[in-house]
Order: structure tokens, then sequence, then C-alpha cells
């Protein structure tokens, strides 16, 4: 077995230690734990006198049943003991793509998105054909594309909604297409769902909900606004298919832990004040963002819909000094991103927009000035 390097990882694990503004992550604008607990009438008080009579131990193996319950109400059709926590959101894709597919096996995906959903079933023997985006269809794939990959062997179709890098959602009326490809090869669809859209105009619904044999993963990490504390989950309607996965977290997880459990729990609990403050960060941020493409004549984008990652297009830079710029931008203004070419599409850049707002400007403010620089 060999892995291809991760390439939005690697660049992280090498360059965000040495940023003094980073405008490259994905996750909302991080809660502290003190913020957390203000969510309680309390303070979390009760809560943590319970934590520090908590007995340490493995906990709820799954998920304790406060955490599945709210996990529960994101979903129309997804049964309590059908939702089994992981070790984030790339927990629950890697269980899942290990529980379904081997050697020989046919994976559709969705190309370039999440590196885990493509190159992880090709470590494991999966013939992959990618179902390309194309930025001229706001960064979504054609279905008609799908239409034509699709074999009587397929047996999964890896999406990533909404998109990294681009933030680009799939409506309802699309992913029903893509159930109804699915459905007639027989084939399972996993959908990474941690950038859920903030706006209440964009129609969304998880894959979990559409299809009977869709896999819906996600965390607390993104939208939720809580990384540091590696939960996420996956669920689904198949009950057989949950059961498959049991096995496969006795070999690779067994759980969570306590501590990071009753958080999880608690910021689930607490949803429609985490995604009140969300809005209003994504909301003002791309507000800013906006104002600086539109007048910034170096740079275009497909705005995303109110989801906290977002790409930028470099007019006239040389697509193969996508990396040696994003370096030089780092190493001469302190400023992080994330380069194109580690998505695989050079020429462009993922730019975490929903930090706070002094970090934003300035960090925008800084990469117009390079931008004019490095063309020097």
């Amino acid at each position: 077995m060999e892995l291809v390097q991760f390439g939005c990882e690697d660049w992280l694990n090498v360059w965000e230690k040495s940023a003094t503004i980073d405008i490259a992550q994905s996750t909302i604008d991080s809660l502290s734990l003190e913020e957390v607990l203000a969510f309680e009438e309390d303070n979390g008080e009760a809560f943590m006198l319970q934590m520090m009579k908590e007995k340490f131990s493995y906990g709820w193996i799954e998920g304790s049943p406060a955490f599945k319950s709210e996990v529960a109400k994101l979903y129309k059709r997804v049964p309590e003991d059908n939702i089994l926590s992981t070790n984030g959101a790339t927990g629950a894709n890697f269980l899942t793509i290990l529980g379904l597919i081997g050697q020989g096996d046919h994976v559709i995906a969705q190309y370039p998105s999440y590196q885990q959903l493509y190159d992880w079933p090709k470590t494991l023997g999966a013939q992959v054909d990618y179902w390309h985006i194309k930025e001229e269809n706001n960064w979504l794939p054609q279905i008609e594309e799908l239409r034509r990959l699709v074999k009587s062997n397929t047996k999964l179709i890896c999406l990533n909604n909404a998109a990294q890098p681009t933030g680009a959602i799939m409506s309802p009326k699309f992913l029903s297409e893509v159930v109804e490809i699915a459905r007639s090869v027989d084939a399972y669809i996993l959908c990474d769902e941690v950038y859920l859209p903030l706006d209440e105009e964009t129609p969304y619904s998880p894959i979990a909900d559409l299809y009977e044999k869709g896999i819906s993963t996600n965390s607390i990490s993104k939208t939720y606004s809580v990384p540091g504390i590696r939960v996420g989950w996956v669920a689904t309607q198949d009950r057989d298919l949950c059961n498959e996965f049991r096995k496969i977290r006795d070999y690779t997880l067994i759980c969570t832990g306590v501590f990071d459990d009753a958080v999880a729990a608690l910021v689930l609990k607490h949803k429609d004040k985490v995604l009140e403050r969300a809005r209003k960060i994504v909301k003002g941020n791309l507000s800013i963002l906006k104002e600086w493409v539109e007048n910034e004549p170096l740079v275009s984008m497909v705005y995303p819909n109110a989801v906290s990652v977002s790409f930028v297009k470099f007019e006239e830079l040389d697509p193969t000094k996508t990396e040696d710029f994003a370096i030089q931008l780092l190493r001469e203004k302190g400023v992080l991103i994330i380069p194109g070419n580690r998505f695989d599409l050079p020429g462009y850049a993922r730019i975490g927009y929903c930090t706070d707002e002094t970090t934003l400007r300035q960090g925008l403010k800084l990469l117009s000035e390079f931008l004019r620089e490095y063309q020097v």
C-alpha cells in the first residue's frame, strides 16, 4: 500500500506555523471552550462540574446518547442507531471507503475535491474515474458526464458538498439526478458534508436523506467552529452497512473520548446559536471578500454560497509559479494561502475568508500588494 502525499494537508503541515496572517483555513473562526460554555444558561458550570467528576474511561464507544440524539436531528431519515462517531469527517470518510472498496472496484469521484475521496480508494486498489468540476459551470460537474462514467459495476460515487476548495454546492435537485444514476447500477454515494451553506436561501439536503444507499459524513470542525476536538460522524439509512462500519471502528478507532464527545454534544445542542454566530461571520466577511475581488483587477472568483472556503483565480500569474508565489507571499508578507496546485488546480488559491475581520482585511491587502511586487 502506497499513499499519495495529501497535498493540502502537507502544505499546512509545512507552512502554517510560519504565518503571521493566516487566510488559508476553512473553519469558521474557531470557538474557545469559554465561548462554547457561554451558550449554557449557567455558563457551563454544571457541565464542567460533571466533567470534573466523570471517569475518563472509554465512555460510549459509538458516541453517547446525547451526541447521537443531537446528530440525528440534522437528518430526516437516519435513525440514531445508524450514527457512529468518528475521528473527524476524515475518519468517517476513511472507514466508509475502507468498508466498501477493495481491489478492482469501480469508483467515480468528484474531481478535484477533498483529496481523500479519490486517492484513498485508489490506494485500496480501486479503478477511480474523475467526474470533473467546471469553473464555467460554477465549479459544478455536469450530470451528462456522470452518465457516461457510470458502469454496471460502479460501486461508489464520492461527492463533496459543499465542495473543497471551491465552495460549490450541489442542490437537492441536482443530487436527485445523481441518486437516479447511482440507483440504476445499485451504487453507494458517499458525500462529505462538512461545509454547510449558511444562507437560508440556498436549497440543501444531506445525501443520507435523499438515498437509501447514501452515506453522509460530517464533523463539528468547519461550520460548527470546533476543530480542536476531533469529532465527526457517519450517517446512513442502511443498517447493514452501518454494522460493517462498526467492525472497522473496532480496528481503527474504538471511541472518540469522553471529553470530546461531551463537548461535541454540547456544541450541537446549541447549534442554532453556533450557526447564528457563523452566519454573521460568513455574511460580513463574504462582503469584504467580494469588495476586494471587485476592486482587484489581478484576481477573479466564482463566489461561494455562504460556506467557509473560497477559491480565487490569479489572472496574470503563470500557473506553473503558483506554489512559488504562495511561498514567497508567506516569506515576504507573512500571509498564508493554499496554492491551487495542491488541489490539482494551478493558477488559483484557496482563501479561508472566515477568520476574524482584521486578519482577513490585512491578508487581502498584503496579497494585493504582493501580486504587483511578484510580477516585477
